[in-house]
């Protein structure tokens, strides 16, 4: 009998998407759950909902309060964590990157990487190079990795994986959706999204 699975939506720009990609799947295999990682763009929903940038940009109380409640989750779970800059970072380029590897079986690391790198160094990961180093560290070749990155198909495919997510009602990040539709917003959510899970399979 197949585990039930959940599907773990979140963009490389997300703050709070940090701690729960670094969570989710120690969570999840002792929960008996099945994870997939779906990258997808906030850029696009957000824009459907009249905002130009990230919320905790436009409410600036509630980014400096999210910058110090990152701080201390981060302080809690062992996280190293520094503040990008630019904030949001345009992810666009890692999402894609992404889902090559996740279709190669490094992708799930890759992500894992490009966090540590953005939120645990500060680095900018619409840089190339930046991309390239990660790359490296996991043994994969950065020159036919992100030209197949930039593919026509590998494009459409973020495009259509953020089309889906906004179809399921997707409107922030992390999000996690299980097979029966529910939908489960924020890193203090996985606990909840993961017990929902195994009892509703």
């Amino acid at each position: 009998m197949s585990p039930p699975t959940i599907d773990f939506w979140f963009d490389f720009a997300s703050t709070y998407s940090y701690p729960a990609a670094m969570r989710v799947r120690p969570l999840a295999d002792e929960a008996g759950v099945a994870v997939r990682f779906r990258p997808f763009l906030l850029g696009p929903i957000f824009k459907t909902q009249g905002w130009t940038t990230s919320p905790f940009n436009l409410f600036p109380a509630k980014g400096q309060n999210m910058w110090r409640d990152l701080e201390r989750i981060c302080s809690d779970e062992g996280l190293p964590f520094r503040q990008p800059s630019p904030f949001p970072q345009n992810s666009v380029l890692a999402a894609r990157v992404a889902l090559v590897g996740l279709k190669e079986g490094w992708g799930e690391q890759f992500c894992l990487d490009v966090f540590r790198t953005e939120f645990g160094q500060g680095r900018s990961i619409d840089d190339a190079s930046v991309l390239a180093d990660v790359l490296s560290h996991l043994s994969v070749a950065p020159e036919p990795t992100l030209a197949a990155a930039i593919s026509d198909d590998n494009k459409l495919k973020l495009r259509a994986q953020t089309e889906q997510a906004q179809q399921l009602g997707v409107f922030g990040a992390p999000t996690l959706t299980t097979a029966d539709g529910e939908l489960f917003w924020g890193n203090d959510r996985l606990e909840r999204a993961l017990l929902w899970a195994r009892q509703n399979s």
